[in-house]
């Protein structure tokens, strides 16, 4: 994640321009198809769940660098 752009946006445990990667855990970790969910808001983008400001797209990333990132948010506590 570090190498990636998810820090610009997010933080741990504080909102900034998006959710904190706690609040996206704690919504999203019982949810069934999560993985799945985040993996392509990451891949493709999203607005309107977190508020006004969209999620740019991370096409460039590979299922291989987005899915170790979506566990690692998921098992934040």
């Amino acid at each position: 994640m570090r190498q990636s752009d998810c820090f610009n946006c997010h933080a741990v445990d504080a909102q900034m321009i998006g959710p904190s990667l706690l609040a996206i855990a704690e919504r999203y970790r019982t949810q069934p198809g999560a993985h799945e969910s985040l993996n392509s808001k990451v891949r493709n983008g999203g607005s309107g769940v977190w508020g006004a400001v969209p999620m740019a797209p991370h096409g460039g990333l590979s299922e291989a660098d987005i899915e170790p990132m979506v566990r690692w948010v998921l098992a934040q506590k």
